[in-house]
């Protein structure tokens, strides 16, 4: 995290599980990503940088949690909703 409490940070998606999103640190990029988990994640696809502020509203994660997890283990992996149930759908 820079003097001013933000982050820039490139998200990237996954092809083989779709809204699973990997934020990173534009400093560090991936070199702080385990290797198994890159193996899982399969080829990173750039889908947008932005600047990770405590004031910023992100639609499914709480930023204060991602620029945690980014501070302290170098990435935040963001998982897919879980599916709703058919019975749900109606």
């Amino acid at each position: 995290m820079n003097i001013a409490g933000k982050i820039l940070c490139d998200i990237y998606k996954t092809a083989t599980k779709e809204e699973m999103y990997l934020y990173l640190s534009r400093d560090d990029g991936f070199k702080r990503v385990p290797d198994a988990l890159l193996n899982q994640f399969g080829k990173p696809v750039l889908v947008t940088t932005m600047l990770l502020a405590a004031t910023k509203k992100l639609a499914r994660a709480d930023v204060i949690k991602v620029m945690d997890d980014i501070v302290r283990q170098g990435f935040y992996l963001q998982m897919p909703p879980p599916p709703i149930p058919p019975t749900e759908q109606l």
